[in-house]
């Protein structure tokens, strides 16, 4: 199935750098840009992801969706301690907060410079397709990393609309991608514990 939707880039821009978190978010976005005679070009840069095993998991998932579509994939380092150091004294923060500022700026500003290193005008991120993301943080993050680099833009395209989250789940569906159940550090993913606990919790007291 194929979209009436045809995507219009920043200066008509025929190669564009997707900074993909993960299959799902990426999978629906790769096939609009495909269909719409962009050639894309994936870069994974998630130094969040907790544990390593997990960030494996992930990435083996892009890879195989990239190599099917016959779409270039770029692999960045797995530098969590960076990330740590990032974020420390933010590791209580609500999702949405000022960690996910800092953990975006990070991962957009390393796909920027990877963008303006090797050529790319534009370059855009999967992150911003879920529905758990603040779309305007993700955005605010990637026009800020752009803004480091001259000539270099952020398309902050809102790939959530004309079906894009059907898409999205339609073709993860299709595809048997892993499903994750946290956003990817380890903050996320102790929350993602607690909210379960008191769920089995409470179900339990129902009874």
């Amino acid at each position: 199935m194929t979209s009436s939707f045809n995507l219009q880039t920043p200066n008509n821009e025929k190669k564009v750098l997707l900074h993909s978190c993960c299959a799902p978010c990426s999978c629906s976005i790769l096939q609009r840009m495909i269909e719409s005679g962009i050639e894309p070009t994936v870069y994974f840069y998630n130094p969040n992801i907790y544990p390593k095993e997990e960030y494996e998991h992930r990435k083996k998932e892009v890879v195989r969706y990239a190599q099917k579509m016959k779409i270039p994939f770029m692999d960045a380092d797995y530098e969590i301690d960076g990330w740590l150091e990032a974020v420390q004294g933010h590791e209580e923060d609500v999702e949405r907060g000022k960690r996910c500022t800092l953990c975006f700026e990070m991962r957009l500003g390393k796909t920027a410079a990877y963008a303006a290193e090797n050529g790319f005008k534009v370059f855009t991120t999967s992150l911003g397709i879920s529905r758990w993301k603040d779309l305007e943080q993700v955005n605010h993050a990637g026009r800020r990393a752009a803004s480091l680099f001259p000539g270099l833009i952020y398309w902050d395209h809102n790939w959530r609309l004309y079906g894009g989250q059907e898409q999205m789940e339609r073709i993860s569906k299709e595809e048997n991608f892993y499903r994750q159940n946290y956003c990817g550090c380890i903050y996320s993913l102790r929350e993602s514990i607690r909210r379960s606990l008191a769920k089995r919790s409470g179900d339990q007291s129902a009874r």
